[in-house]
């Protein structure tokens, strides 16, 4: 009963709302459940504190939520703002004309263009990766053994002059690698850069090398070791642009195609419908 009446405002007007009242709870659970997992590759500890501030943030809900939940009354304003804008002119969205509603984008590219784009980005960066087997250890096949690296026993490349030798098995192991996440990471382009038509080497070139750097700087340590150790991240992060952008150019020049989004559901899902044509308009009627 006590808590009926402190959760109930005694100033509530006409001119207030009741919403629920503000918890930092959940954000302490979130908070708690990271900390469990993150002490699965870093200590025990830290695990142990994760379940003590989870189970301090699920009592703590609770208790905002239960037996009654808190509320707590806001002034409301009543009047309706002045609508203003300092457009001059409308923008509006490029949509099929025959469609009451529309996915942007409307457009897209065709799976060919993606794949087109991670091939030619594969040779570009390939060609960096060897011009810095070039220049840090005058070796073509330097920064391609490195690539095959976590394939192999630490016994074969733990010496340089392996690393700088010339290996079929090295060298199939790191086609085959270069090969798949370069087909990849071109039919990602493909998917996304139609979401950014006017500047597609903006996300190709620069922003999704940059967040792929980072995911690779955070687990390749685990997944190849010798490379974690020897990598040069400028040249790493300089082939990832070079990549980018030459995928990119390839993909964004590619001609888009119109969607199906305009053609019936009858005809989308492949039905046979009488008296409607391919164009989505009715047929004559005999």
């Amino acid at each position: 009963m006590q808590t009926e009446m402190l959760n109930q405002p005694s100033d509530a007007t006409g001119e207030t709302v009741e919403v629920p009242a503000p918890t930092a709870w959940p954000i302490a659970l979130a908070f708690g459940i990271a900390l469990i997992w993150g002490g699965l590759v870093t200590s025990a500890a830290v695990s142990v504190l994760g379940a003590i501030v989870t189970l301090a943030g699920v009592v703590g809900w609770f208790r905002d939520v239960l037996p009654v939940e808190k509320h707590e009354a806001l002034a409301a304003d009543l009047r309706l703002p002045a609508v203003t804008t300092r457009r001059h002119t409308v923008e509006q969205a490029a949509v099929v004309e025959d469609a009451l509603r529309a996915w942007l984008p409307v457009e897209i590219y065709p799976i060919s263009a993606g794949l087109r784009g991670g091939l030619a980005g594969g040779i570009a960066m390939a060609l960096l990766a060897m011009l810095y087997g070039l220049v840090s250890e005058r070796s073509l096949w330097y920064a391609i053994n490195l690539l095959a690296a976590g394939f192999f026993p630490a016994s074969v490349t733990s010496s340089v002059a392996n690393l700088t030798s010339f290996h079929w098995s090295m060298f199939g192991v790191a086609l085959g690698i270069h090969l798949i996440f370069s087909v990849l990471v071109g039919l990602l382009y493909g998917a996304m850069l139609p979401m950014l038509p006017r500047r597609p080497i903006l996300l190709g070139g620069f922003i999704a090398p940059i967040l792929w750097t980072g995911i690779v700087h955070s687990v390749l340590d685990l997944v190849n070791p010798v490379l974690n150790q020897r990598i040069d991240w400028m040249w790493f992060v300089l082939s990832q642009i070079g990549f980018g952008v030459v995928a990119g150019l390839v993909v964004s020049r590619s001609e888009r195609i119109r969607t199906w989004q305009r053609m019936p559901f009858s005809f989308r899902a492949g039905m046979e419908e009488s008296g409607r044509h391919h164009d989505g308009q009715e047929g004559e009627k005999p």
